[in-house]
């Protein structure tokens, strides 16, 4: 399936959404500390209701950390300055999704170290600042997952 990775998220009720998303997709949730929230947050908690059991989540140090621990066939990171639109990249299990932090989206330095067709945009309205993070990381998964028929999983 697919990685997700969250870079230093701050908000509790968009990690809830996207452990919830990955327990209904079969995708792995990756946490990049510093988080901005505990783990057993209410908020997080009732965003989740009771995926948390069914969600795979990893929790890591930091970017590097994550990425030695997972090494994905491909990264893709989604930002609002991305050149590539996310529905014209063709995606394979085993990819992996990064997304940055809800205030200020993914560090310059990282961004400048991914090859520019690797970095995704979902569009949207001029002038505009942001899609909501948990519903940004819903339309990749959904996209990935389509193009690959929906296929599960095998434990």
């Amino acid at each position: 399936m697919f990685d997700i990775i969250l870079l230093e998220p701050e908000i509790p009720p968009n990690t809830g959404n996207v452990i919830r998303l990955t327990a209904n997709t079969g995708c792995r949730l990756h946490l990049v500390h510093p988080l901005g929230f505990s783990l057993s947050d209410a908020q997080l908690r009732r965003a989740g209701l009771d995926y948390h059991q069914m969600a795979r989540v990893h929790e890591h140090a930091d970017l590097a950390a994550c990425l030695a621990a997972l090494r994905p066939a491909r990264l893709y990171a989604v930002e609002t300055g991305g050149t590539v639109r996310y529905s014209d990249v063709r995606f394979r299990p085993g990819d992996a999704f990064l997304f940055g932090r809800e205030t200020s989206g993914l560090p310059a330095a990282v961004l400048a170290s991914l090859p520019p067709e690797t970095i995704l945009s979902i569009p949207m309205r001029p002038g505009n600042r942001s899609v909501n993070l948990s519903n940004s990381v819903a339309l990749v998964v959904y996209e990935a997952w389509r193009q690959n028929d929906f296929a599960l999983e095998t434990p």
